[in-house]
């Protein structure tokens, strides 16, 4: 495999970044993850670190070098989250449960998997043009779908940012499969949370991407997000796939000379807040990022034993 990605993720107005994102690559499979921990809820950095953090585990450990069936991989994996989080709530004896929105991508072979949950979305461009995107579970969607509002209320509308599906709810998530999709040199695929496309439309998204390098693509793309979402945004956060070496950019990754047992995996670092130290911040801020990585190791050992029985 031949490639080139970049990832990132800006804090904007919010007073924390609870998005988390990570690629993984074996020899022959890719996986993508972006995760957006919903800010209604309390610790959704923790699911959307446990989101990203299962995947990318069970990638290293699955992908030898290829997944067997990478559709259902992501399927398994994604319902896995959820139901970990689940017994979190109840181990803690939490008051709400953490919930997160997920959008994950496996590249094998060529071919594009791609399973979401909630509003966070993944593009696929091609010389240019618009391929396919991703339908969010939110509540302007349904009512789209249903004819109830035009196509131009959408991005105006008072519930354009509310999902009816997340990991983490009440109800079990509606996890959607794409069809499998070709990639051509020099394809670019897009995931990106809510904060971006809220910010920034489709056409602007696909103009911004249409550069030789998806480096600087994803740089204009999460800037203009921030530049637009001043006061009133959210966190922002991206991972930008371009397929081949159509550009020779000396920054494609080659996985030609990798050994059949390896992986690689990189996780966006976590952006610290800056707080002002108030009553409500201590209130809010009460798990450290190693105690969120150890309660996700709890979580994991304790649902493995319960598989086991």
């Amino acid at each position: 495999m031949k490639f080139t990605i970049y990832q990132n993720s800006l804090q904007g107005p919010r007073q924390y970044n609870q998005d988390r994102l990570a690629y993984s690559y074996s020899k022959d499979a890719l996986l993508l993850v972006v995760a957006d921990g919903m800010g209604g809820h309390r610790h959704g950095e923790i699911a959307a670190q446990l989101a990203v953090t299962t995947m990318t585990d069970a990638f290293q450990r699955l992908a030898v070098p290829t997944l067997s069936s990478p559709a259902k991989f992501l399927i398994e994996h994604i319902q896995q989250v959820h139901d970990m989080i689940d017994q979190l709530t109840q181990e803690r004896e939490m008051l709400e449960s953490p919930r997160t929105t997920i959008v994950a991508a496996v590249v094998q072979r060529g071919f594009l998997y791609c399973a979401h949950v909630g509003d966070s979305r993944l593009y696929h461009f091609r010389d240019g043009h618009l391929l396919y995107r991703t339908e969010d579970h939110s509540i302007v969607q349904s009512l789209y779908n249903k004819g109830m509002i035009n196509k131009s209320d959408m991005s105006t509308h008072p519930y354009r940012h509310k999902v009816f599906s997340c990991l983490g709810g009440d109800v079990p998530p509606k996890i959607d499969l794409s069809d499998r999709q070709e990639l051509l040199e020099g394809d670019t695929i897009l995931l990106c949370t809510d904060g971006v496309w809220g910010a920034v439309s489709d056409d602007q998204i696909k103009h911004i991407l249409n550069k030789p390098s998806i480096t600087d693509g994803i740089t204009a793309l999460l800037n203009q997000a921030d530049k637009v979402s001043q006061e009133q945004g959210d966190n922002m956060s991206a991972i930008g796939l371009q397929w081949g070496d159509k550009q020779s950019t000396g920054l494609a990754v080659s996985t030609i000379t990798m050994p059949m047992g390896a992986t690689t995996t990189i996780m966006n670092p976590i952006t610290h807040p800056n707080l002002q130290n108030t009553a409500d911040d201590q209130t809010e801020v009460d798990l450290t990022d190693d105690e969120i990585e150890n309660t996700i190791l709890e979580i994991q050992r304790a649902l493995l034993k319960t598989n086991r029985k």
